[in-house]
């Protein structure tokens, strides 16, 4: 395997011909520190776990999608804004490449949940979901609906702290990713993108009730989670699959 680059604040590799945008907004990253020994055999064959100081980590990312736009359209304000709820994890394949692995992928709109799975291969699911936000506390509420498993739901509550300043190398390292491992027939499939620098922000985790972590084939994590963090977004150019 070669060496990963190191992961920065923007894509080292910028999209060149994109096929779809996104705005991501007001999203909590949780994260808990384990063993890569425990999520090894949960990613795809042809990829690692990516490591940070010897751990690696399982995320649980509650959000907004905004306007999900195809090859240059404008980004659509129904079916392209939902709220979603992703368990996620970190991988490196044989080139290098740094990205995430979606262990699940809930989301309110039962349309683009279809096309997701049906084009794109990725694990949606259709969910009852709610984000609010009121000044600096935000509120994430998500039960699944179909297909399962289930029950499956989460309610996470957070207070909004300062902004992060100067370089934190763990939040860098949970954030700065560039693209997407899934499954392939000949191994990973990677889906780069590129966004700008994340705004980020420290975040008190006021409180936490989820079971789709245990859903997502990770039911020993559990516990308060080791990072969390918050930021108001960024807008997303995702580019071609690349083998």
């Amino acid at each position: 395997m070669a060496d990963p680059e190191p992961s920065t604040a923007t894509s080292p590799r910028p999209v060149l011909r994109g096929i779809s945008t996104q705005g991501w907004r007001d999203l909590a990253f949780l994260h808990w520190a384990v063993d890569p020994a425990v999520v090894a055999p949960l990613l795809p064959a042809g990829t690692v776990p990516d490591v940070h100081e010897g751990a690696t980590y399982v995320g649980l990312v509650p959000f907004r999608m905004v306007r999900i736009g195809l090859f240059g359209s404008p980004g659509l304000p129904y079916l392209g804004t939902f709220a979603e709820t992703n368990v996620r994890l970190y991988s490196v394949d044989d080139a290098g490449r740094r990205g995430v692995v979606f262990r699940s992928l809930d989301a309110e709109r039962l349309l683009p949940v279809l096309a997701a799975r049906w084009v794109a291969r990725l694990p949606y699911l259709w969910s009852r979901m709610r984000v609010e936000r009121t000044g600096d506390r935000v509120r994430y509420t998500s039960t699944r609906r179909w297909p399962g498993p289930r029950p499956a739901e989460s309610r996470v509550e957070l207070r909004i702290g300062e902004p992060l300043t100067g370089d934190d190398p763990l939040a860098r390292f949970l954030t700065a990713r560039w693209g997407l491992h899934r499954p392939g027939r000949r191994g990973p499939v990677y889906w780069p993108n590129e966004h700008p620098e994340w705004p980020l922000f420290s975040a008190e985790l006021v409180s936490l009730e989820e079971s789709l972590l245990a859903a997502a084939g990770l039911p020993d994590v559990t516990g308060a989670p080791d990072s969390v963090l918050f930021s108001p977004g960024v807008d997303v150019r995702f580019g071609p699959l690349l083998r």
